[in-house]
C-alpha cells in the first residue's frame, strides 16, 4: 500500500533504448498521475553505453526513484513460434539454452540466455528492467488489426525485419531477419534457427510471459557471467492490451501514405545493385514463400500487409510488394522507442 502511494506521489520516468546499426536512440518519457509531463529523445553516434549517453540517462534517473529502463532486443537469434505447447514448440525450434515466453497462452517468443546476459553486462552501469521482443512491439502496435482478419505484419527497423502472420489474433508464422546477414531463404525459418545450434529449455519452472523483467530473475546456469546481477523471475501478466489508453492516440495514416506512394512507377534492372528496399522486398517475398510451402504452418492466403515503418522506407517497397506479390500494402510510421515506453507502462499496471 505504501509503495502504491509513493508511486502516486512521485514522477515515473521511462527510459527507452533502441540500438540501431551505428547509433543508439534514447527516448525519455516522464509522467505523473495526470499523464505525460515531458518527453525527450536523443540519438548517440555509438552502439555502446558511452559516457555521454550515461550522463544523459543518469540525469533522468535522478528525477524519481520510480524510473524504468527498457531496451529492444535486436539479437539475431530470436523469434516466435505459433504455440505454447512444449511438444509443438520442438517441431519448430531445436532445444538448447533459450529463454522462451508464452504470450497470452497462444504463442511463444524466445531469445538466447547468453544475449540477455550480454545486454545486462553492456548496461550494467545503468541497469535494465525490461527487454522487449520486436514481435511484442509489432503485435501491440497493430493490436487494432491483428484481430480483424488474416494479414502479414512487418516491423521495419534499420537493421532487421520482424515478420508475423496473424489470422484473427492467432499467430501462424513469424521470422526475425537480420538485413545485413540475410541468408539464402528457400527455407528462411529453418535457416535462421540453424544458427542457434541449441535447444529450448522446456523445464516447467520457466515462467512464460510477455516480456523479460530483469528486476527479479531466476539464476542462469553460468553464474560467473551474471557477475552478481539479478536473476530471471516473474513479471506482470499483459493479457489486457485493449485496456491501454495510450496507444489509442495513434491514428491510422495508412490511407494518407498510400496516396503518396501510389504515383511512382519503378523498374529494376537485373544487372543493377539492388536498393535496400528491394533487398527488404526479397526477404519478405522469401518469407511468405516459406510460409506457404512449409507443412508445419497453417498456411492461408494473404491479401493484406501492414508495415510498421521505423526508418522511413522509400515508396518503392510498397510498389515492389504490390506489383510483384499482388498484395494490399498499408504503412504506418512508428517510433520504436516510444512503443517501448508503452509496453513498460503496461508491465507496471
Amino acid at each position: 500500500m505504501l509503495s502504491k502511494l509513493l508511486e502516486f506521489l512521485y514522477l515515473k520516468v521511462y527510459i527507452n533504448i533502441v540500438v540501431k546499426q551505428t547509433t543508439t536512440l534514447v527516448y525519455i518519457k516522464i509522467s505523473n498521475k495526470n499523464g505525460i509531463v515531458d518527453t525527450n529523445e536523443r540519438i548517440f553516434e555509438t552502439t555502446e553505453l558511452s559516457d555521454k549517453m550515461y550522463d544523459f540517462i543518469k540525469k533522468y534517473k535522478k528525477l524519481s526513484p520510480f524510473y524504468y529502463i527498457s531496451i529492444l532486443d535486436n539479437s539475431e537469434t530470436q523469434g516466435a513460434v505459433p504455440s505454447c505447447d512444449k511438444k509443438k514448440i520442438t517441431e519448430f525450434i531445436d532445444t538448447s539454452s533459450l529463454n522462451h515466453m508464452c504470450h497470452n497462452g497462444e504463442w511463444t517468443y524466445y531469445t538466447t540466455k547468453n544475449e540477455i546476459v550480454n545486454i545486462q553486462q553492456k548496461y550494467k552501469k545503468i541497469g535494465v528492467d525490461f527487454i522487449f521482443s520486436p514481435i511484442i512491439v509489432l503485435s501491440n502496435f497493430f493490436k487494432d488489426k491483428i484481430n480483424t482478419g488474416m494479414a502479414l505484419f512487418i516491423l521495419v527497423e534499420e537493421g532487421f525485419l520482424c515478420i508475423a502472420i496473424f489470422d484473427n489474433g492467432t499467430l501462424l508464422f513469424s521470422l526475425y531477419l537480420d538485413v545485413e546477414h540475410d541468408t539464402e531463404t528457400h527455407d528462411l525459418f529453418d535457416d535462421s534457427l540453424e544458427k542457434m545450434d541449441m535447444d529450448l529449455d522446456l523445464d516447467d519452472s520457466i515462467d512464460l510471459d510477455n516480456s523479460i523483467d530483469l528486476d527479479n530473475m531466476d539464476s542462469l546456469d553460468d553464474t560467473d557471467l551474471l557477475d552478481g546481477m539479478d536473476d530471471f523471475g516473474d513479471i506482470e501478466d499483459l493479457d489486457s492490451f485493449d485496456e491501454i489508453d495510450e496507444f489509442s492516440e495513434s491514428k491510422d495514416i495508412e490511407e494518407e501514405l498510400t496516396e503518396e506512394l501510389d504515383n511512382s512507377d519503378i523498374s529494376v534492372d537485373d544487372n543493377e545493385e539492388f536498393t535496400e528496399d528491394y533487398h527488404r522486398f526479397g526477404m519478405i517475398q522469401s518469407a511468405v514463400n516459406s510460409f506457404y510451402k512449409d507443412e508445419r504452418f497453417n498456411s492461408k492466403f494473404i491479401e493484406n500487409i501492414y508495415i510498421a515503418d521505423a526508418i522511413g522506407v522509400s515508396r518503392d517497397l510498397k510498389k515492389y510488394i504490390e506489383d510483384e506479390m499482388f498484395l494490399n500494402v498499408y504503412i504506418r510510421e512508428v517510433n520504436t522507442s516510444v512503443e517501448l515506453s508503452v509496453l513498460a507502462k503496461m508491465e507496471l499496471e
